[in-house]
């Protein structure tokens, strides 16, 4: 049975991770320019919605590239990039969001492997926009929740599947074409509807 637990210093690395992404994705929804207009009680009530959503988000996506590498027996820990944060939220400022907060570490993989620990991430924000989806329904903050909810795991899913740099997709592709073609057509379908206004958005 597979032993979940978390290295030194990991849950620091999660929890500041966490806290730059709701501030990033707080600036890119409300947006930049309406920052020092917004009323400063709606500005920390959107922060909070930002907070909760992509913290669930984030959190998940994580969780699942570190769930999937221990069940194939291999130690892995989150570790923070503190500069790709700090481009995360500064990026946010001019209307696009480069959310890169870190990765999962572990020993080297096969390609295979390596490909199904990466998918994992994108794949668990797409069943949240499945979760989220329904609040769309319901009106004040539950309807608010959903449309954070969806936008940011479209959003991440789509972006992860980038295949470029140390972005999920890469490794995704480095295994397998077809795996990969299926899994972007889905993730990066959400994630440019998300970020065309194709959904619903909190905007």
């Amino acid at each position: 049975m597979v032993q979940f637990r978390f290295a030194d210093g990991e849950l620091k690395d999660l929890g500041i991770a966490w806290v730059a992404l709701s501030v990033a994705f707080g600036i890119l929804i409300i947006g930049p320019s309406a920052i020092t207009r917004i009323d400063p009680t709606a500005a920390f009530r959107l922060l909070g919605f930002a907070a909760f959503t992509a913290g669930i988000g984030f959190l998940l996506h994580e969780l699942a590239h570190k769930f999937t590498a221990m069940h194939f027996g291999y130690p892995a820990e989150f570790r923070a990039d503190y500069n790709m944060l700090l481009l995360a939220v500064f990026s946010a400022m001019v209307g696009f969001l480069f959310a890169a907060p870190g990765a999962v570490y572990h020993p080297r993989t096969s390609k295979k492997e390596s490909g199904l620990i990466a998918v994992a991430g994108p794949l668990t924000n797409v069943a949240l926009v499945l979760v989220f989806f329904p609040l769309l329904a319901f009106g004040g903050t539950l309807g608010r929740v959903g449309a954070f909810g969806v936008f940011i795991n479209a959003f991440l899913a789509g972006f992860n599947m980038i295949p470029y740099g140390p972005l999920d997709g890469r490794k995704v592709l480095s295994w397998s074409k077809p795996a990969f073609a299926l899994t972007f057509l889905l993730c990066g379908g959400l994630g440019f509807a998300a970020f065309f206004g194709l959904l619903p958005t909190p905007f």
